[in-house]
This record gives C-alpha cells, sequence and structure tokens, in this order.
C-alpha cells in the first residue's frame, strides 16, 4: 500500500487524474477494477473515479509494487547556469505571463535544450513556491504554446486549480491571442477562413480554400499597420488556434511571415538575412469568465508585452 497526502495543488484534482500521475503502466481497466474493488480509499473510506480532492486529504493505493516502481519522479530543477533569465510581463498568486524569445522551446524535447517551462519551475523553486520533492502529482505548467521560432507571451499556472480553469478558459474561447507579424507582400486586410491539415511526420501544415477529409477549419484576423516596400507590418488576432495556424494561412493569402523558412519567400529570408520567423505574441485579452472559474477576476483585462521589439525590426528594414 502507498499513501499520499493531497497537498493544495491537488485541491480540486480529479482522483483518478491523481492516481494515474502517481503510478506508471497503470492499464485504464485496473484503474476502474481497483475502484470497484475497494482499492482506491480517500479519508479511510472508498473512493470514484470523479472524486475531488481537497487539500489534505489522506490517498491510499493498494496496488502492486511494480506500478510504483517505475512511476516518474520528481524532477531536480536544472542548474540556473544552464537556463537563461526567465521574463515575467505579469504574475499574481495563480498564474504568470511569460516572454518567451525565439528559439527557446516551451517544453523540452530529445535534443535536451533548456526550455521555457524549466526556467518557470526553476524560478519558483529558488523563491521557495514549488519543492518538486514534495508535490505528488502537479509541477507548475504552461497553459499554452508558441512554435520554437516564434516569440512572445506564454501563460503558466503556478497550482493546479489554475492550470484547471484557465485550460478551461482556453477551451471555451475566452482568451484572445494577438500578434506581430512582418510578411513579404500585403496580405488582405479582414477575416479569413480556411482548411488546415498539420502531418506530425514532417511538422508542416497544408492549406485549402475548401472542406475536405482530415482539414480543420481555421479562422485568421488580418489588419496591416505599416507597409514599407515589399514588407508589412501586420496584427493578426486567432479566431481559432491551430498548429502553425498564422504561418501557413498568410502563405496561402500570398504574403508569408518574413524568416519563415518552412513557409515562407526563401529569396527574401536570404536578403534580409533572417533565419526565423519574424512573428510575435504581443497581446492576450480576457472576456467575461464565468464567475464560478477561479480566475474570474481576469475578466475584461488585457496584458500586452511592452515595447515589442519585432517593430523596432520592422522600422529598420531596407
Amino acid at each position: 500500500m502507498k499513501q499520499f497526502i493531497a497537498g493544495k495543488n491537488e485541491e480540486g484534482a480529479r482522483l483518478s487524474r491523481f492516481v494515474l500521475n502517481v503510478t506508471a503502466g497503470l492499464p485504464t481497466s485496473l484503474l476502474y477494477k481497483s475502484f470497484r474493488n475497494k482499492r482506491i480509499k480517500v479519508n479511510g473510506k472508498k473512493g470514484a473515479p470523479d472524486d475531488r480532492l481537497r487539500e489534505g486529504d489522506v490517498i491510499e493505493l493498494y496496488l502492486n509494487d511494480e506500478f510504483f516502481s517505475a512511476a516518474p519522479q520528481p524532477k531536480e530543477p536544472f542548474s540556473r547556469k544552464r537556463l537563461p533569465p526567465l521574463s515575467i510581463v505579469y504574475e499574481d498568486e495563480r498564474i504568470a505571463v511569460l516572454y518567451k524569445p525565439p528559439h527557446l522551446l516551451c517544453h523540452s524535447d530529445r535534443t535536451g535544450d533548456p526550455s521555457l517551462v524549466e526556467m518557470f519551475r526553476e524560478t519558483l523553486a529558488a523563491r521557495g513556491e514549488y519543492d518538486a520533492q514534495r508535490e505528488a502529482s502537479f509541477a507548475p505548467a504552461l497553459c499554452n504554446r508558441l512554435d520554437r521560432g516564434t516569440e512572445g507571451l506564454v501563460l503558466a499556472a503556478k497550482t493546479y486549480a489554475a492550470l484547471r480553469d484557465m485550460n478551461e478558459i482556453i477551451r471555451r474561447g475566452l482568451l484572445q491571442k494577438e500578434y506581430r507579424c512582418i510578411t513579404v507582400g500585403v496580405p488582405p486586410k479582414g477575416r479569413h477562413i480556411a482548411y488546415l491539415r498539420h502531418t506530425e511526420k514532417n511538422n508542416k501544415a497544408d492549406v485549402r480554400a475548401a472542406p475536405a477529409p482530415g482539414y480543420r477549419q481555421i479562422i485568421t484576423e488580418v489588419s496591416v499597420l505599416q507597409i514599407k516596400g515589399p514588407f508589412a507590418l501586420c496584427r493578426i488576432v486567432l479566431i481559432t488556434g491551430r498548429t502553425h495556424q498564422i504561418r501557413a494561412h498568410l502563405s496561402f493569402l500570398g504574403a508569408p511571415v518574413l524568416g519563415d523558412v518552412k513557409y515562407g519567400n526563401r529569396k527574401w529570408n536570404e536578403r534580409c538575412g533572417r533565419k526565423t520567423q519574424e512573428l510575435c505574441a504581443v497581446c492576450v485579452r480576457f472576456a467575461d469568465i464565468p464567475e464560478e472559474n477561479t480566475l474570474s477576476d481576469l475578466s475584461g483585462r488585457t496584458i500586452a508585452l511592452p515595447c515589442p521589439e519585432i517593430e523596432n525590426r520592422f522600422a529598420a528594414l531596407l
């Protein structure tokens, strides 16, 4: 038997998810069989998969040791010498809005390069706000992500409740994300609808004008702020949020993002010496959030990146 005590970051967590987080290789069928056979208890009583935990609850798991011996152990924070300094645009006791520079990963990959989420956890650990060894199932996490080459604002949650409720805000379309980009050519203004299919194998999206099997609708709102020679500084608002949506959609509209090696104009990229897409997430806006959401006080709030450097890079073109 293994015993755990729910901490503040397990407050409101579903019991079934908690069990999966503290075990490894536990089949779903065995998980629910264990619930039926009273092998999962909370405060000495039979637990149910949809039970919500409260801080201080004692969780007892009468499961074979094999499901715990291979369970992932909390990582020690990375050395601060390895990670660049973290830029925080907004922060309260529940969430933070971080600035991600281009070329920094949001999450770790096989390269082992530093990532924004590691920087966030390291910063909280250094302040004493997060202890990886004490947390049973939660670690501070990012609520959205940006492509490696894209810079700008990323939302992060310090607590499980904040992560759950921010994900609900995003799922319900109560968060609007605004970008600035430099395009080669001037894209048509307005709200554009197309259909996108992203292929994981080559990590590339294909866009077409009409619906087709495997393609999902995308909606992108485009405003042209300035024009300078063959380039335009554009304001982009995402109505839908698909992988590579802005880059692929603007290329489809005939005005690819400058510096984009996947969807862009190679001649102009080389001429301007750009190897990274000129695309920056500059602003997030919260709509009216239901009162039952713990982040409802963010209703109507706008959080913006001060003085986006992309505007200076546009002014320096040609």
